[in-house]
């Protein structure tokens, strides 16, 4: 069932590992009245030469202290965290009547992908002190809504794209009208599914919960940005400020409600909430300006779908208004703020959304 593909995570990247910047908000960098970007100069901390460090150490004293420090294998805990949600998924979304519109549902989100986001979701669960049990409706909820916007994504009337995950898409397979009706399938179960099936949880949490998510994907949230996308289209004026607007609702929110999901079910106090969800916030628009970069950079092959695409459909996207190296700039920018964000948490504990931040920064597709 699982067909993450993490073996080279953090071997070739879309963006310069070298850079030591800090990131803020793209609308930051731009000059009042302009539309063009303006990238801060950023300084270097010095840092002390590990010699002084290792100078008061043997030599078996240091390696000792090598062998002491605990690795965090990220390729495991991403195929063990996926072949939990894959099997959560492949049981609440069964085969049953009417036999149509549950094919269609499961050929989509049975289809494979890395399952980020509700991994993620996950992830911050057990950050603040919950267990895998408390956020697990929910990462499959975040993954069925997931499933449901690629399905009407794909549609003609939308994107048109053939091609998902390296299959056909749901309408080439089924048909647009059962497309559509797996979509709102998926939509709606979701909701039912946290509701539900959500255990060692309190209602309160449960409720917050499920109005973080109903927010993060309506029409101040994901449908929001694709809204906006559409009618930008073909505009010449599109500036960076509603590009931004454009990702952090179309993408970043999403992402965003997976993570702050994970915070609230497993009991995390409102002070840890928000700083994930900041944390979620710059990971999401990351995701998307790597997106924009690989679009452009490899082929269909190489993503499992169709490559060139928004170059074809005219729209705006971070390479076409900045160019790919300010664009790997500013996705540096991105993973550092993301990765500060996570320095106040216990960091063993943060290790798997470390490790997300940079797999989201180097991914390949």
């Amino acid at each position: 069932m699982t067909s993450v593909n993490l073996g080279s995570c953090f071997q070739t990247s879309v963006i310069n590992k070298d850079s030591r910047s800090r990131s803020r908000p793209i609308s930051r960098f731009l000059s009042p009245g302009s539309k063009s970007l303006q990238i801060p100069s950023v300084h270097q901390k010095q840092r002390k030469p590990m010699s002084s460090i290792y100078a008061v150490l043997t030599k078996e004293e240091t390696l000792q202290e090598d062998q002491q420090k605990p690795t965090f294998d990220f390729k495991s805990y991403m195929l063990q965290k996926a072949n939990s949600v894959n099997k959560a998924l492949d049981a609440a979304v069964s085969l049953k009547e009417p036999a149509k519109i549950h094919e269609s549902m499961r050929y989509s989100l049975l289809a494979g992908g890395k399952r980020v986001r509700p991994v993620l979701c996950l992830a911050a669960c057990d950050l603040v002190g919950g267990s895998e049990s408390m956020a697990l409706p929910a990462a499959c909820a975040v993954e069925m809504i997931h499933t449901m916007s690629l399905i009407h994504d794909d549609l003609p009337c939308m994107d048109n794209d053939d091609l998902r995950r390296g299959k056909p898409t749901n309408h080439i397979v089924f048909g647009e009208d059962v497309a559509v009706l797996a979509g709102d399938a998926l939509l709606s179960f979701a909701f039912e599914h946290i509701a539900v099936s959500t255990i060692h949880v309190s209602p309160h949490r449960i409720v917050r919960a499920v109005g973080e998510l109903a927010k993060a994907i309506g029409a101040e949230g994901l449908v929001a940005g694709q809204v906006v996308d559409i009618c930008s289209e073909g505009l010449s004026e599109v500036g960076l400020e509603q590009l931004e607007f454009i990702h952090i609702h179309k993408t970043a929110k999403l992402l965003e409600g997976a993570v702050v999901l994970g915070a609230i079910l497993g009991g995390g106090t409102d002070e840890e909430v928000e700083k994930l969800r900041k944390y979620a916030r710059s990971i999401g628009l990351l995701f998307q300006v790597v997106d924009d970069i690989l679009d452009v950079t490899k082929s269909s092959q190489e993503l499992g779908k169709t490559a060139g695409k928004d170059l074809v459909a005219d729209k705006a996207t971070y390479p076409r208004l900045m160019g790919i190296e300010k664009s790997r700039e500013f996705a540096e920018r991105l993973l550092n703020e993301a990765k500060d964000l996570l320095s106040g948490f216990d960091q063993e504990k943060a290790a798997p959304l470390i490790a997300l931040a940079n797999y989201i920064a180097y991914r390949q597709n």
